[in-house]
């Protein structure tokens, strides 16, 4: 997240709780995603498990009305086992 706060005009605020906090009534009570969670402006990228940066990337031009990145090619080996 640093590299994508110095490539663009955006603050990030990190949230860190032990787990039990984010299973209380309270929690629920606030209507916040599920922990791990990753949130751009109002929307819910992704919650419960990890994003990859190319999709945050995404998430963070569409918040401030920028053209998506194109996605980056893959090389032959990339191809070549799936990844």
């Amino acid at each position: 997240m640093p590299r994508l706060g110095a490539k663009y005009p955006i603050e990030f605020d990190i949230f860190s709780q032990p787990l039990a906090d984010y299973q209380t009534d309270e929690y629920f009570a606030r209507d916040l995603p599920v922990a791990p969670a990753v949130m751009v402006g109002e929307e819910i990228v992704v919650e419960g498990s990890d994003i990859a940066e190319e999709k945050l990337e995404a998430a963070i031009c569409r918040h401030l009305g920028l053209p998506e990145p194109e996605p980056a090619k893959k090389g032959f080996l990339s191809r070549l086992f799936g990844r």
